[in-house]
């Protein structure tokens, strides 16, 4: 009965080890995929590398946690670009408007 007890005990530290290790060895890459890293799957890959060797690890940590550069043409920018080219055009259409109606009044003075 003991003997089976401590065989239990055992494989359940393995199966505890083997389930922080996996979860230790995913932290940045989640991490990176959360912020919105350029390359989340480069971090991960250094995270479980980083694992074997023991050097990779904390620096793919770090990494996962710099500040990501701001991509031309993407997201939020998109958006704010967009909003300003439809104020733009609204804009364009109420100036050509005024025009037109100038245009088709007769020159102040004449008879």
């Amino acid at each position: 009965m003991l003997d089976k007890l401590a065989l239990f005990i055992i494989f359940a530290l393995l199966v505890m080890i083997a389930a922080a290790i996996v979860i230790i060895g995913s932290i940045p890459g989640k991490i990176a995929r959360k912020r919105n890293h350029p390359w989340p799957d480069a971090v991960n890959v250094a995270s479980w590398i980083g694992l074997a060797t023991g050097v990779l690890w904390p620096l793919a940590f770090i990494w996962a946690y710099l500040p990501v550069p701001a991509k031309s043409g993407s997201g939020s920018a998109d958006a704010g670009r967009d909003e300003d080219y439809a104020n733009l055009k609204h804009r364009i259409a109420e100036l050509e408007a005024a025009t037109k109606e100038l245009q088709s009044r007769p020159p102040e003075g004449s008879v």
